[in-house]
């Protein structure tokens, strides 16, 4: 039976017609492959559209140059570019066999032949390609039973493929978790358990981006309990352990409960154990950017406990304390509501009109402005009568301080 691709909304990206025939698409030398022939044949939404071509990446440059499309060479050393559309990037990868791997990187060399590109994935269900102008679907090793049966199989021998790329450990709980239906597979659990050592080899980087894809995934929860009780994160995350997958549960509960997409790095601060210090090791360890690293430590802060929503926003911003209300089950869920598009205000007034309201100039200025700001905080930002009461209460103390 002919399995075809059903039409899809990315087929209608501006400029992809134009790039498809720069590749010879009719010809036969261009195919969809991977997430979005994935994806589209489970009808979810396709964000990454990767092309694979039989054309070598000096002749797809050359092509769509020629067609006027804006060309990046990101991975031109492995085979791909990068065609910038209005719509978004489009990765067009010549078609490859493994050289040899070392578990980190491999060396590749190009070739023509479909069923050698495909050889080389890790799992079935990656090893999908699709005709871009019919929809034709190129399965060479089962990949779309595996799909309707939500079943992940690496291509070949598990421990094998592991050894060639030691991040299939992770991919593979990832993808266990978005599209395996959580059915593992003994032998491809027992690979990735052997081989768990090895994820020490690879870049913090790659592992940090292989983990926040897993906790962005809807339920995540199963496929990290699989992990922890095969000693998985033990080598790179030695932090984690079970309690913090019925954190990172009860947060996917809550998070639901407030109508709010998930986010990776606060499902990842749930994962860890509620010490901002521990936080800012694990954000060094896997070298998340400055940003993601505070946020971490941020949604994980000790500080503050019981303070009043739109006051926690206000010290330690909107996003920070969404996270934390998020993360402390005693707290209500619908105290998000005061704090979800909520804009911190800034106080009303300065040291200036503390001067000009009596109070001596120099230092005692910029600790009154303190007290006045800690007082209009805690009474949840009262309007700018209240503020110039404020005001004068506090210069008044400093007045008679002084006497």
């Amino acid at each position: 039976m002919t399995v075809s691709l059903p039409d899809a909304p990315w087929r209608h990206r501006g400029g992809l017609s134009a790039l498809l025939s720069a590749l010879g698409a009719a010809e036969g030398t261009a195919r969809y492959v991977g997430g979005a022939v994935r994806d589209g044949l489970l009808g979810l939404p396709v964000n990454d559209l990767d092309i694979a071509t039989s054309l070598p990446p000096v002749t797809v440059m050359e092509r769509l140059q020629g067609a006027g499309i804006k060309t990046v060479p990101t991975g031109i050393e492995h085979g791909t570019v990068t065609a910038v559309l209005a719509d978004g990037p489009v990765e067009i990868t010549t078609l490859r066999r493994d050289v040899s791997t070392d578990g980190r990187r491999a060396t590749i060399a190009y070739t023509d032949d479909w069923r050698e590109d495909a050889a080389r994935r890790d799992f079935t269900i990656n090893a999908l390609y699709a005709d871009p102008l019919t929809g034709a679907i190129s399965d060479y090793f089962g990949g779309i039973a595996d799909l309707k049966a939500r079943r992940l199989r690496f291509i070949g021998e598990a421990d094998a493929r592991i050894a060639e790329d030691h991040l299939r450990i992770l991919r593979y709980f990832r993808f266990l978790a978005r599209y395996g239906d959580n059915d593992v597979d003994n032998s491809a659990y027992a690979a990735c358990v052997a081989a768990a050592n090895s994820l020490m080899a690879l870049s913090r980087e790659r592992i940090a981006d292989e983990l926040l894809k897993l906790m962005a995934v809807a339920a995540p929860g199963q496929a990290l309990r699989l992990m922890i009780e095969g000693s998985i994160l033990r080598p790179v995350l030695p932090e984690v352990a079970m309690d913090g997958v019925d954190r990172v549960e009860a947060l996917i509960e809550r998070e639901a409960q407030a109508a709010l997409p998930p986010s990776p790095v606060r499902r990842l601060a749930a994962l860890l154990p509620p010490d901002a210090a521990v936080a800012d090791q694990v954000g060094a360890r896997l070298k998340l950017s400055n940003k993601a690293r505070k946020r971490l430590v941020l949604a994980l802060g000790q500080d503050g406990v019981g303070e009043l929503p739109l006051a926690l926003a206000f010290r330690i911003g909107t996003e920070a304390a969404i996270d934390r209300l998020l993360l402390d089950s005693a707290r209500p869920i619908d105290m998000l509501d005061q704090v979800i598009g909520w804009t911190p205000p800034k106080l009303p007034i300065s040291g200036g009109t503390l001067i000009s309201r009596g109070l001596t100039p120099g230092p005692d200025v910029a600790k009154a402005l303190r007290q006045v700001e800690q007082i209009w905080v805690e009474e949840n930002f009262p309007d700018d009568d209240r503020v110039d009461q404020i005001a004068d209460q506090i210069v008044s103390k400093f007045q008679r301080a002084r006497q």
